[in-house]
């Protein structure tokens, strides 16, 4: 599945720099054991709506933290959720700790919705897992939009409403 991705990478000609470590599962063993890179750390939440229905890959700044009740008031569904690692599995073909915005790779049928901050997509380059969470790249925010235009998923860019 990674090779798969950095050769879809290379056909699109989207720029990375790639960046190996240890497995992490969360932002904060991420900024412990990862050294400082090149782009906007970020922290990725797959949610559903309560009947899991639509389900959505929300990217924010990594130290955000996210009013998941405010966010599906935005996006005009009913009990938002996080979803469940089986979910994530279905739909992504990720597991726990790799999510990433470069998963809509996987998501050939357009079942999730991508949704990105509007400060993290300000930045000249996001850190994104190369669907495992053992590498990290850094890729410019406008190649990641290339990517996802290609995938289908045209992004949705909201001030995402933090948590107070």
């Amino acid at each position: 599945m990674e090779h798969a991705l950095y050769r879809l990478l290379d056909e699109q000609r989207i720029r990375y720099q790639r960046f190996e470590h240890p497995p992490v599962y969360t932002c904060e063993e991420a900024a412990r054991l990862i050294p400082e890179l090149p782009g906007a750390e970020c922290k990725n939440l797959f949610l559903c709506d309560a009947k899991g229905r639509s389900h959505f890959l929300v990217a924010v700044p990594a130290e955000a933290g996210v009013d998941i009740k405010t966010l599906g008031d935005m996006l005009g569904v009913k009990g938002l959720r996080f979803a469940s690692p089986e979910r994530l599995k279905k739909y992504l073909g990720l597991e726990p700790g790799s999510v990433t915005l470069l998963a809509a790779v996987n998501d050939g049928n357009q079942h999730v919705t991508i949704v990105v901050d509007e400060a993290l997509w300000a930045a000249d380059a996001i850190l994104c897992h190369p669907l495992v969470n053992t590498a990290t790249l850094s890729v410019p925010v406008a190649d990641l939009a290339r990517l996802l235009a290609h995938c289908g998923h045209a992004p949705r860019i909201l001030a995402v409403p933090r948590r107070s």
